[in-house]
């Protein structure tokens, strides 16, 4: 497809389809302030797809990477809460100077091996931990957040659980 034709295509899916996207985004992403960009995103996208010819269906693969965008969007976020958040927790920790210093010891100890754990779960396994212990949704929330399924994100909530424990558990 010559690139006069896949810009016109894109532009008149963008005409008809950018409030069902809006829409389609909303419960997808935590800040309704980044569906624009998520929006633009996701034209950028279709306009950088190799073979406009073979899309059958463009409004489809259109919601398509548009729920691919938003699964990348909610990854990227996810990982930088989490970054903050620990952060401030370790400020929380040092900031306690009334505490008993063994005590302290301990406590950072702790949050080293928790930290050090969390770091080396996979990205889904990360995000369904703290979307569900720290924002508190629930399961089916998390699966249609993350784009899983129940039991997969069941198994992700398990297997965050299980490797806290276990280095717990080894630390003692």
């Amino acid at each position: 497809m010559p690139e006069k034709e896949k810009h016109a295509l894109v532009y008149e899916l963008a005409a008809r389809q950018s409030e069902h996207l809006r829409r389609f985004l909303r419960p997808r992403v935590r800040n309704a302030n980044d569906i624009p960009d998520l929006i633009q995103e996701t034209f950028l996208r279709l306009l950088r797809a190799p073979d406009h010819d073979t899309i059958r269906m463009p409004e489809a693969y259109l919601f398509t990477i548009a729920r691919h965008v938003a699964q990348q969007h909610a990854l990227r976020t996810t990982a930088e809460m989490q970054v903050r958040d620990l952060e401030q927790m370790l400020e929380d920790l040092n900031s306690a100077t009334d505490c008993d210093p063994a005590l302290e010891v301990t406590a950072q100890q702790c949050v080293e091996q928790l930290d050090d754990v969390f770091g080396r779960l996979s990205p889904k396994v990360q995000a369904t931990f703290l979307l569900h212990r720290r924002d508190g949704l629930s399961i089916d929330e998390i699966s249609a957040k993350l784009g899983v399924s129940r039991p997969m994100t069941k198994k992700y909530l398990v297997k965050a659980l299980v490797a806290f424990r276990k280095r717990l558990q080894d630390g003692q």
